[in-house]
Formats: C-alpha cells, sequence, structure tokens
C-alpha cells in the first residue's frame, strides 16, 4: 500500500500503566512506523484520548465541554508521540481542525499531500474539531480525504470478536468480515457513524493488538493475524 491511515489507541499507548503514556511502548511504535516509511509508505496517524480523558462516562460535565477536553487530549497525544517519532529518526507534522497556537498548523488536504510528498508522518490530531463526534469518525473522515488504502486499528485486543473476550472467554474471533456485518451485529469496531463513512466510501479496515511483537510492521507485511474488515 502506498498510504495508510493508523490509528492508534491511547489506552494502548499507555501501556500496563493505564494512564498517560509509557515511553518504551511508544518508541516500539515509532521503530515499527519508521520501518515502514523507510520502505515507502506513507502513513498518517490518528490517536485517541482514553489515556487521559473518557468525557463521556462523566454525569457532570456539559457533552459538548466533555467532548472539547477529549479533542485537547488528542492534541497532548500527538505532539508527545510525534516528538518519539522524531527522536527515532523520521519528519513528522501535527495538523489539528483548529487553531493552537504555533503548536499545530491547521489540518488541509492540500498541506497533508504537501507533507507526505517530504517524507513526513502526519498527525490528525483534535478529531473533527465538533462535539459529537469520536476519533473514529475522524480516522475514517481523514482516511477518506486523504485517499488512504486503508486504515489499521491498533488496539488493546487483537482484534474483532462476537462479544467482548474480557469477559467471555468463549468468545469467537473473525479472521475477516464485512462492513455490513459489522453493523448488522452491532460489533462496534468503530461506532456506528464511521463504519456507515466506511461502508458508503468503501474503505477498508484492519483491526489488530498493538502489544504484539512488531505487530504493526506485520500487519502491513502479509503476516497480518488480526480481523481484516472488507467492503
Amino acid at each position: 500500500m502506498s498510504r495508510i491511515l493508523l490509528k492508534l489507541s491511547g489506552e494502548a499507548l499507555a501501556g500496563d500503566k493505564h494512564h498517560g503514556f509509557d515511553e518504551a511502548t511508544v518508541i516500539e511504535v515509532a521503530k515499527q512506523v519508521k520501518q515502514i516509511v523507510d520502505n515507502g509508505t506513507q502513513v498518517g496517524i490518528v490517536i485517541g484520548g482514553g489515556n487521559f480523558w473518557r468525557g463521556r462516562t462523566s454525569e457532570t460535565i456539559d457533552r459538548t465541554k466533555a467532548d472539547q477536553i477529549g479533542m485537547l487530549a488528542t492534541v497532548m497525544n500527538c505532539i508527545y508521540v510525534s516528538e518519539i517519532f522524531r527522536y527515532v529518526g523520521m519528519k513528522t507534522a501535527v495538523l489539528t481542525p483548529f487553531e493552537c497556537g504555533n503548536m499545530t498548523k491547521l489540518f488541509s488536504k492540500d498541506r497533508a499531500n504537501k507533507y507526505f510528498a517530504h517524507d513526513m508522518v502526519v498527525f490528525f490530531a483534535g478529531g473533527t474539531g465538533h462535539p459529537y463526534f469520536s476519533t473514529d469518525t475522524a480516522t475514517v473522515l481523514r482516511a477518506i480525504e486523504i485517499e488512504a488504502d486503508g486504515i489499521y486499528l491498533a488496539k488493546a485486543i487483537d482484534g474483532v470478536y462476537d462479544s467482548d473476550p474480557k469477559t467471555n472467554p468463549a468468545a469467537k474471533k473473525y479472521d475477516e468480515l464485512s462492513i455490513e456485518e459489522v453493523v448488522e451485529k452491532k460489533l462496534a469496531v468503530v461506532d456506528l457513524t464511521a463504519s456507515i463513512m466506511c461502508l458508503e466510501n468503501k474503505m477498508p479496515m484492519y483491526v489488530f493488538g498493538l502489544n504484539e511483537e512488531n505487530s504493526i510492521v506485520n500487519a502491513l507485511t502479509g503476516k497480518f493475524n488480526g480481523t481484516k474488515v472488507t467492503v
């Protein structure tokens, strides 16, 4: 593939700490992405904010404000992770749908394409810039806008199951299923809005466990053992 959108779970980047960042985990992710970039693949990245904020569980904060806090959590994540990427030898840029002073640049497709042309990893922070839209939706939106060949979802679990494997030891893992099945069975690979966008725009997804050894490289080099969501 020539261009992918990689979605990283904020919680997965926190490692065993379950909050903030586990630097060793992020460095390992950076080293894997560098291998992919060095092999000629252009990489865009969206990072969730769950290692800092899960605002939808709050009963005291207005939903719009809670979502805004979540957007800022993703900006912090992208700035941090982009710096780790630079540490291991990559060039990066962080784009947001709203002004963040001189910390990021405003998103546009043209700007993203310019950065990709200069072999930069492009981080898409701040979600869609609007409340009531998740980072799942932002991931699919950016993937469609930049004409990515597919979305790679690096999660805390190693694929899509018919029920929660944390609570059901007999949960069945899917090797492949269609986006229609995801919607019909309410499998919550991504939220419903994001699923419909994938369906309408024929955007495939590849779901795998971030914590498996060399998982990102394997997902892109024919050793994928997660779940492929076809369109």
